[in-house]
This record gives C-alpha cells, structure tokens and sequence, in this order.
C-alpha cells in the first residue's frame, strides 16, 4: 500500500489505470471509490458553496478538493500529514485558490471551518469517537461535517492477516457511529448507501491496475503492486458480499 513518502511515485504508476477504471467525465484525480458526481452530490448535501470555509481532512493530492473548490468557489484548506501528497496538490491546484498544511490529524488545525470533510480516510482512525470529537469541537453551531464510512463488524485476525496495512482499516458499525456523533452534539440530515457503486469502481480499478501490471511494477515494484492488487481483491470481495457497506453521510453540529 502507499507510504507517505512514496506517493510521487505511486500517483504517476496510477493515474493511466485510475483514469481507465472510471467513467467518463467521472474521474477527477481521487485516490479513493469515489466518482466525481457522489463528492459533487455530497458537497450540496453539506452546504458548500461560495465563500463556505472548508476543510477538507487527510486530502492526500485532493482531487475532490480541487473540483468541490473550482466548481462552488469556496474557501477550502486541505490538511494532510504527507508532504509529498500536499506538494502534488499544490502542483495540480495551479490557480484555484486552495491552501495546503501538513498535519496530523486529530487535533484538527485552526481555520473556523463551515464544513469539514473526511473523504474515503474514516477507515485509517481506530478511535471514532475521539475523531468526531475533534470535528465537532472545530465546528460552530450548524457546521457541518460531510463524510464517507466504510460499516461493518471489525475485521477478524484472519482477516486482518489477508489484508495489507490491516493497521489502517478500522471499520465501525452505523449504531456505533451514530451514537458517537450524537454524544459529540452532531445529528444526521442525510445519509446514502453507495456499496453498489463503490464495489463496482473497485472492480474497475482491480481489472486496470492488472491489464497495467507491468507498468505499475516498473514503477513502484513487484511487492507494492501485489499489495495494491490484493487490497483491492479484499474490498471487492467485502463490498460485493455485503461484509462491509460504504456510506456517506452530513451530521450537522447542533
């Protein structure tokens, strides 16, 4: 799987075999199952819009930041604790008016946001409750916090022997969640299962990094692309049996 410190890398052994798996029109640079029309319907589910103040958490290279933020005009600060991710999203943002700052995260960065997003990364944080937490605490009164999670049981130890960086993969069941965003004072206002299309784009995406294998490998290397293709063997598997359920969703600080 990806290291902070090989992104570069990775994203240029990808980009032909990202841009294949997705339909027209519905790629726009994301390192995730997300078309370009769910993180469109999800930022006008959250309220973006001009001048709104985003931010837009574990953005990687931040391709649904810089489409949200060229096609709403709105005032976006993306944070992620890799500097050669951020470095890429600087290059590909060009002119579009977003801003970049390398973080961990929790704690969240200043920035007095309107609407914070966790696009595809949910997963990668054992502690769902101290994450909602911080979100919340950064958030005013009807602030928004637009999300996607990846629902279901935790993995099992066989599981988590199959799966590469299983440290990252911390799934949650929807109860759960729920409870977490309410004891933190955020209540849903809208949700939406995306499992059928998310299980489909892993499908695309496994069929093209295979018919792409030799490139990818010459690139990044045998092992990262066992690893990669593995990986998405898993997902495909959970996504498409109903092991794990893909969700994105709007709580809204009350």
């Amino acid at each position: 799987m990806v290291r902070q410190d090989d992104r570069p890398p990775f994203v240029a052994a990808l980009e032909l075999a990202r841009a294949a798996a997705y339909p027209p029109g519905e790629y726009v640079g994301q390192e995730s199952f997300m078309r370009a029309g769910e993180i469109r319907q999800l930022a006008s589910r959250a309220g973006i819009g001009p001048g709104v103040r985003v931010l837009d958490l574990c953005c990687g290279v931040a391709g649904p930041g810089r489409l949200i933020t060229a096609e709403s005009g709105c005032r976006y600060l993306g944070v992620d604790c890799s500097p050669s991710a951020l470095e890429i999203a600087r290059q590909l943002a060009g002119d579009l008016p977003c801003r970049f700052t390398q973080a961990e995260v929790p704690p969240l960065p200043d920035g007095d946001p309107e609407v914070v997003l966790l696009l595809e990364t949910m997963l990668a944080f054992p502690d769902k409750e101290d994450l909602v937490g911080h979100v919340a605490r950064a958030l005013p009164p009807g602030g928004r916090f637009a999300f996607t999670v990846e629902e279901g049981r935790p993995l099992t130890q066989p599981e988590r022997a199959r799966m590469p960086d299983a440290d990252t993969v911390w799934l949650v069941e929807l109860p759960v969640l729920a409870a977490a965003l309410d004891a933190a004072g955020l209540s849903m206002t809208w949700q939406e299962d995306c499992s059928a299309s998310h299980a489909a784009t892993a499908a695309e995406l496994l069929r093209s990094f295979r018919a792409d294998a030799s490139a990818i490998a010459g690139q990044v290397g045998e092992r990262a692309l066992a690893e990669l293709v593995a990986a998405h063997e898993l997902w495909v598997e959970w996504l498409g049996t109903g092991r794990v359920r893909k969700f994105a969703g709007v709580a809204e600080k009350r």
